[in-house]
């Protein structure tokens, strides 16, 4: 049997590694996407081919996860119970598509990940292959206590030695991290008391708030069709872009969020985020949005936000009703063009102008000095129809407590 294997060198995944071989007599070949989480990729084929890997991809996708992805969702204004910015959730199903793109291409029938059972990402991965492989099988060594007797991490260290394979293990810290280029997440250990605050060391994608700037910054993103092109008149690829916003983020200790949300699988969890860039693109898009889209797509659109980030969450990216939602996302983007002027400063974002050749705001319609075509008269009528149900309710109430 041949397994594609989502494979990052750790612990974790250097015992998947030997596991499949010993389990299944399996020709394992390891994947690792380089989704921009800033860690040390260099020798990781040779690593997974000296401990039995047939094939080892190390796959660079920053420009696609950008391209395809990252902005798409933020089209929609995709934010998953009013908060979170959905950094790792969408990251899953491009690494999942690549994992089925190289399971077809080398002939492999399964695919193995090392999610736990208690969390969202093993839905996320396997929905992504089932939705592209229907076919695929999948092992989720987690949900095999009888074929995978592991508790811990002693456990995992102790079945690498026994087998003379070395591993570098990284000194334990108090908290599980998942970095790509739109976010960091931190989960578990320390923080699963939702009353323990975040230390300050914790944070890497941001300045401690001590420690930002003490001065204000203001830049100008500008847009097309609704997707970034560039930051302060420099034009940018999309994962270039990202990453420029993301160190200016940085110095202004932009896009931190401390929140418990609810996961598909049931339990609510305390998640901890620094998303910077994502957040500074988040404000931009919705300030230009306010003057280029009609108030009742607008509202329509926000109506749907709560569903798009939803199936965001629960890894349903190529289920057909995302994808029609996208659609209708995309056209409603037709006229988000255009530039917003933002001011960075101790942690928060201020908008302070935005501008575009598609601007349905009328300084000469909106103005308290001029009538600018529009008769005020006009309201009276328009308040007395919309008042009419009220005044036809309040009478039937005074006349029966008459």
């Amino acid at each position: 049997m041949k397994v594609v294997l989502a494979y990052s060198g750790g612990l974790d995944t250097t015992v998947l590694l030997t596991w499949l071989q010993e389990k299944y007599d399996a020709e394992v070949i390891c994947y690792c996407a380089n989704v921009g989480q800033e860690e040390e990729l260099d020798g990781l084929e040779e690593k997974a081919l000296k401990h039995g890997a047939v094939k080892c991809y190390v796959d660079n996708v920053e420009e696609e996860f950008a391209k395809d992805y990252i902005y798409p969702m933020m089209q929609a204004n995709a934010i998953y119970e009013g908060t979170y910015l959905l950094g790792t959730s969408i990251a899953r199903p491009l690494i999942a598509k690549r994992m089925i793109d190289i399971a077809k291409a080398e002939g492999a029938e399964a695919i193995c990940h090392g999610a736990t059972g208690k969390g969202n990402d093993q839905v996320r991965f396997e929905l992504t292959a089932y939705a592209l492989m229907p076919d695929v099988k999948v092992i989720a060594p987690w949900r095999m206590p009888e074929d995978f007797p592991f508790e811990g991490r002693p456990d995992m260290i102790k079945y690498l030695e026994d087998r003379n394979i070395p591993c570098s293990v990284s000194a334990s810290k108090p908290y599980s991290m998942d970095r790509n280029m739109l976010h960091i997440s931190f989960e578990g250990g320390i923080l699963e008391d939702p009353w323990n605050e975040p230390d300050e060391n914790m944070w890497c994608m941001t300045k401690p708030l001590s420690q930002a700037a003490d001065e204000p910054e203001t830049i100008e993103v500008s847009f097309e069709k609704g997707i970034p092109i560039s930051v302060n008149g420099e034009k940018l690829s999309p994962a270039a872009l990202l990453k420029k916003l993301n160190a200016l983020g940085c110095e202004h200790a932009v896009g931190r969020i401390d929140i418990v949300e609810n996961r598909f699988t049931g339990m609510k969890d305390r998640g901890v985020y620094e998303t910077p860039g994502g957040t500074i693109l988040h404000h931009a898009h919705r300030a230009l949005e306010s003057i280029t889209m009609d108030r009742e797509v607008m509202h329509l659109r926000d109506s749907l936000i709560p569903k798009y980030a939803e199936l965001v969450y629960n890894g349903y990216w190529f289920a057909p009703e995302r994808e029609m939602l996208q659609s209708a996302i995309a056209q409603s983007q037709e006229t988000a063009t255009g530039d917003v002027r933002l001011k960075l400063f101790k942690g928060a974002v201020h908008v302070c102008g935005r501008r575009s050749p598609y601007s349905l705001y009328s300084p000469e319609l909106v103005s308290f000095d001029e009538a600018g075509g529009y008769d005020q008269s006009d309201a009276t009528g328009f308040i007395k129809l919309n008042a009419l149900r009220l005044r036809v309710g309040a009478t039937m109430k005074a006349k029966n407590q008459a």
